[in-house]
C-alpha cells in the first residue's frame, strides 16, 4: 500500500492527522476558508470540512472535540477575515500593526462558533459512526453560524454557504437558498464535504464520483434566462481614494466627479434612477441644523442650495439616491445645541431638490461607527476607525421607500447586507434592494466577498440587488443571485442598466431564519434514525 497521505488510505490519513490533530485541525481550518472570494476554491473548502469533521469525531470527550474545533475556527476565521488588517492604513489614531493583531484576536472569539458545532455532534454522538456525526455537526453549524449572526450584535460575514456559490453568470448550488436560507445551506455545505471524504474513504469510488459530478454540475448549470425590467437606472461608481472621501480639501472635487457621471447619456432616455455610494454627498441635506455644521461643507453652507444642484445632475423627472450623512442635534450635559449623534444615511432626492424620503443604517460596525464603552476606551487611547469624535446612531431596521414610479427600494447600507433574513421589511415588501457602500478600506478581498453575499441576499429574498460603491465592486445582480453588470476593482465609471424584475416571495422571505433552523431540527433527527439502525 502506498505510504502518501491518500484519502483512499482509510486508517492513513486520519491516524497520520490524529497524530497532530491540533496542527491538522489548523491546517484544515485555513484551507477550508480558501472557498471564500476571491480564491474560490470550493472543492478543497468543502473536503478540508469533511476531514476535519472526521477528525473530530475521533476525540475522546466532547470537550477535546470543542478544543479542535476553536483551532479549526482560529485558521478558517484569520484567513477568511484577513482584508480588515487594511482598513487600519487608514487610521491615524492607531498603529497599522494593530490591524494585524486585530484580526487573530476576532478569531479567536468567532472560533467558539465552529467550536460548539463540533462539541454538540461529539456529545450527541459517542461512538464511531461518521454518517451519524457529519448530520448532527451540519445541523450543529445551522444553528451556531445562526447564533455568530447576532450575538453580541452578530458577526455573520462569510458564512460557509458562501463556497457553494457559483460564479458571476450562475448562482451555483446557492440556487437552493430560497427553500433553505443562507445557514441551513452552509450545514449542507458541511454535509456535501463529509459525504465526499466518508465515500472516499469507504472506496465507494461509484458514490463519491457520482456526488463530484453533482456538485461540478449543480455550481456551473447555467440558469433559465429571465425577463428584462422597464426602470432604468445608472449606478456611479466614481473611484475615488479613501484617503481624499473626508477630507474636507477633495469635497468639491469629489462631488464634481461624480455629477460628471450621473447626467443621461441621451435626452430622449427616459427618467432615471441614479445611485450614488454610501459617503456620496459630503453636505448635509437636511434643515435644521445650527449654521456652523453647514459652513463645513461646499455648498454654499446652504442645504437646500445642496439638494437642489444635487437634482440638477440627474435631469427632470429622475431621482437621486445617495449615501450622505444625517445629524442628531441637540443640548449636550452643558447645556450647548451641538451634535450628539449621526446616522449613516441614505437619502432620495428629486430632481428639483425636494426630498422623497431617506434610510439610517440599522447594523451598525463596532469599533467602525461606533466606539463600545467609549468612556472606558476613550481615555485608554483607542478609537473608531471612521473619522470624527461622535458615534453614529443606529436607525430602526429594514424600509422600503415608495419612490412612485421609480420603484419601492429597501436599503442596505455597506456591512448590513451580509446578515440573512434581516435586509428586507417583510410587511411592506420592496421591489429591489439597494446597497451603498464604501470599500476602499478593505483592500481586494472584502468587495468581492461583499459582492458575494449580496448575491446570496438576492437569491434568498428573491429581489434584484443594485450595488453602488465607490471603488468596486458595483453591480447589478437579479433575483437569481446573476450578475448582470458590473465594475470591477478598481475601475471608475457608471453602469446604465435596467433594474430586474423581482421575483415571486421565495419561502424563506415568508418564513426567514426559522427556515434554516427547521433544516437543522431535520438533519438532527435524521442522524438520531441512523444511529438508531446502527445500533440494532
Amino acid at each position: 500500500m502506498a505510504s502518501g497521505l491518500s484519502l483512499t488510505d482509510r486508517p492513513a490519513l486520519i491516524d497520520r492527522l490524529a497524530t497532530w490533530p491540533r496542527l491538522s485541525a489548523l491546517v484544515l481550518g485555513l484551507l477550508s476558508a480558501t472557498g471564500f472570494q476571491p480564491i474560490g476554491l470550493w472543492p478543497l473548502a468543502l473536503l478540508s470540512v469533511g476531514v476535519f469533521a472526521l477528525l473530530a469525531a475521533r476525540t475522546k470527550s466532547w470537550l477535546r472535540a470543542f478544543g479542535l474545533g476553536w483551532v479549526f475556527g482560529v485558521a478558517h476565521f484569520t484567513l477568511g477575515n484577513v482584508w480588515i488588517a487594511n482598513s487600519f492604513t487608514y487610521q491615524s489614531e492607531m498603529p497599522q500593526v494593530l490591524g494585524w493583531l486585530a484580526v487573530p484576536l476576532l478569531s479567536l472569539y468567532l472560533a467558539v462558533y465552529p467550536g460548539l458545532a463540533a462539541l454538540a455532534a461529539r456529545a450527541v454522538v459517542k461512538g464511531g459512526h461518521g454518517w451519524s456525526f457529519a448530520l448532527v455537526f451540519a445541523g450543529a453549524w445551522i444553528v451556531t453560524e445562526w447564533m455568530r449572526g447576532w450575538v453580541f450584535t452578530g458577526y455573520a460575514w462569510n458564512p460557509l454557504a458562501m463556497v457553494l456559490l457559483g460564479p458571476f453568470d450562475r448562482p451555483g448550488l446557492a440556487a437552493i437558498a430560497p427553500v433553505m436560507g443562507t445557514y441551513a445551506l452552509s450545514g449542507l455545505a458541511v454535509l456535501l464535504g463529509c459525504a465526499l471524504v466518508l465515500l472516499l474513504r469507504e472506496r465507494n469510488w461509484l458514490a463519491s464520483g457520482g456526488v463530484a459530478v453533482l456538485l461540478v454540475a449543480g455550481m456551473y448549470l447555467p440558469p433559465v434566462a429571465e425577463r428584462e425590467g422597464e426602470l432604468l437606472v445608472t449606478i456611479v461608481q466614481p473611484d475615488i481614494p479613501q484617503e481624499q472621501i473626508s477630507d474636507p480639501l477633495y469635497y468639491e472635487a469629489n462631488f464634481n466627479r461624480m455629477a460628471r457621471l450621473s447626467p443621461r447619456l441621451d435626452e430622449s432616455t427616459a427618467p432615471r434612477l441614479v445611485l450614488w455610494p454610501e459617503a456620496g454627498m459630503a453636505d448635509y441635506l437636511r434643515d435644521g441644523y445650527p449654521q456652523r455644521y453647514y459652513d463645513r461643507t461646499t455648498a454654499l453652507a446652504s442645504p437646500d442650495y445642496a439638494r437642489r444642484r444635487l437634482g440638477a445632475t440627474v435631469g427632470e423627472g429622475s431621482v437621486l439616491m445617495t449615501g450622505a450623512v444625517d445629524l442628531e442635534i441637540g443640548p449636550d450635559e452643558n447645556g450647548w445645541v451641538r451634535a450628539l449623534g449621526a446616522r449613516n444615511a441614505v437619502t432620495a432626492v428629486s430632481a428639483d431638490g425636494e426630498i422623497l424620503g431617506g434610510y439610517a443604517k440599522a447594523h451598525l460596525v463596532p469599533y467602525g461607527e461606533y466606539l463600545p464603552m467609549r468612556g472606558l476606551l476613550e481615555p485608554l487611547g483607542l478609537s473608531r476607525l471612521v473619522a470624527g469624535s461622535i458615534d453614529f446612531w443606529p436607525g430602526p431596521g429594514p424600509r422600503t421607500l415608495d419612490l412612485g414610479d421609480h420603484g419601492r427600494v429597501g436599503v442596505q447600507v455597506c456591512y448590513e447586507i451580509v446578515f440573512s433574513g434581516e435586509v428586507v421589511d417583510p410587511e411592506n415588501r420592496p421591489d429591489f434592494i439597494f446597497n451603498a457602500s464604501s470599500e476602499g478600506w478593505f483592500g481586494a478581498f472584502a468587495p468581492s466577498q461583499f459582492l458575494a453575499q449580496s448575491r446570496m441576499r438576492a437569491i434568498e429574498e428573491g429581489l434584484p440587488v443594485l450595488r453602488a460603491t465607490n471603488s468596486g465592486i458595483s453591480a447589478v445582480i437579479d433575483p437569481r443571485g446573476v450578475v448582470r453588470d458590473h465594475l470591477g476593482l478598481p475601475d471608475g465609471g457608471r453602469i446604465d442598466a435596467a433594474v430586474p424584475p423581482a421575483a415571486a416571495p421565495t419561502l424563506f422571505a415568508r418564513i426567514g431564519n426559522a427556515l434554516s433552523l427547521l433544516w437543522a431540527l431535520v438533519f438532527l433527527l435524521a442522524a438520531l434514525v441512523a444511529m438508531r439502525r446502527q445500533s440494532s
